[in-house]
């Protein structure tokens, strides 16, 4: 299991009424080097409040081994020209180090947020991947770029206009997923799929798996593409501490942060799974209500340990290990560093799970 993690390093997880920690963007080289020497196999950014490609461009300048990647970018905001030119340049940037995670997003941030037509994210994920793996094929073999589905139609290629080829064409595309249906397209058009914390084990193993193994069955038909190992990546909720007091309110805030998804309509067949429709539906009524205080009070001790790893520092390695051993290949893990000792802590975690890899 290899280790990935975001940053700022270290944050605390805000639960439902803190801020966020914002992103110091003028210390990236220096963060991403510092991820580079605790042995961590890659550092992701996500798309919230900064554009994650300019920032990992920094952090490419910075680091020599550590791949880099988007988790993630979201896809239809971007014409597939535009994500696969910005991939394609990072490509070179980084020396090959570069992973381009996709995400689609719902239906009122897409036409509220971005101003862009709606259509069903499983189908235009689909097209959307492959049009940017042709355009990269194109660019690579000197060809005139000819793609054809129903959300594109790329045909125009123009000398000025068209990336040279590079030394590592061979850029792997992970799909941020959590309901079956486009863990099936995950499988079929990508290297990887990047699931949400409300993926617990039981849901990866009843839902998640099968539907990757069903796209990736499809992908073995075509032979023109390489299929290198398929990465199932999560980024679950870990609650972890020094101490058991400690230990204790960070548990909480994870069931904060918990009770909020267990409140997202979108996220429902995963709470589903484990029976608690109603809950889930509950939840939802008190967060259109804005009874913020109200939701953790909803998440039982049972549901928390489900959903979220509860252990003290030294333990933390073994907990990630015993829950997903089996079912994911990537982990992003991290802890909250406030003391000089926190580093050596965090460097001993992110060394048991790679060697848990190999």
């Amino acid at each position: 299991m290899l280790a990935e993690t975001l940053l700022p390093l270290g944050k605390l997880d805000p639960g439902l009424a803190a801020p966020e920690v914002s992103l110091d963007v003028t210390s990236i080289g220096d963060q991403a080097q510092q991820v580079e020497a605790l042995g961590y196999y890659a550092l992701v950014l996500e798309e919230t409040k900064d554009d994650p490609f300019a920032l990992l461009a920094l952090a490419a300048q910075n680091t020599q081994q550590l791949k880099l990647g988007t988790s993630v970018a979201i896809a239809f905001a971007r014409s597939p020209f535009v994500t696969a030119m910005s991939a394609w340049t990072l490509q070179k940037i980084s020396s090959g180090r570069f992973e381009l995670g996709l995400g689609s997003q719902v239906r009122a941030h897409m036409q509220r947020r971005y101003g862009i037509d709606w259509h069903a994210a499983g189908p235009w994920m689909r097209d959307y991947v492959g049009a940017v793996r042709a355009l990269w094929s194109s660019w690579q073999n000197e060809e005139p770029v000819n793609y054809q589905s129903e959300h594109y139609q790329l045909d125009l290629s123009v000398p000025l206009f068209t990336p040279a080829p590079i030394p590592a064409p061979r850029i792997p595309i992970q799909v941020a997923a959590v309901n079956p249906y486009m863990c099936r397209v995950a499988g079929e058009v990508a290297d990887g799929v990047r699931l949400h914390p409300v993926c617990d084990p039981a849901y990866i193993r009843d839902l998640v798996l099968p539907a990757t193994a069903k796209g990736q069955a499809i992908a073995a038909q075509d032979l023109r593409r390489e299929h290198p190992p398929f990465e199932h990546c999560l980024k679950p909720l870990i609650a972890s501490a020094a101490d058991a007091d400690t230990l204790a309110q960070r548990a909480e805030v994870a069931r904060q942060r918990l009770a909020f998804y267990l409140s997202t309509p979108a996220y429902r067949k995963a709470f589903e799974n484990a029976d608690l429709g109603d809950i889930a539906r509950a939840t939802s009524q008190l967060a259109r209500e804005q009874r913020w205080d109200e939701m953790a009070a909803q998440v039982t001790d049972d549901m928390l340990h489900r959903w979220v790893v509860v252990a003290t520092h030294d333990n933390l390695a073994g907990a990630i290990q015993e829950r997903y051993a089996g079912l994911i290949q990537r982990i992003e893990v991290s802890i909250p560093l406030q003391t000089p000792g926190d580093v050596e802590v965090l460097k001993a975690v992110v060394s048991s799970l790679n060697q848990a890899q190999n």
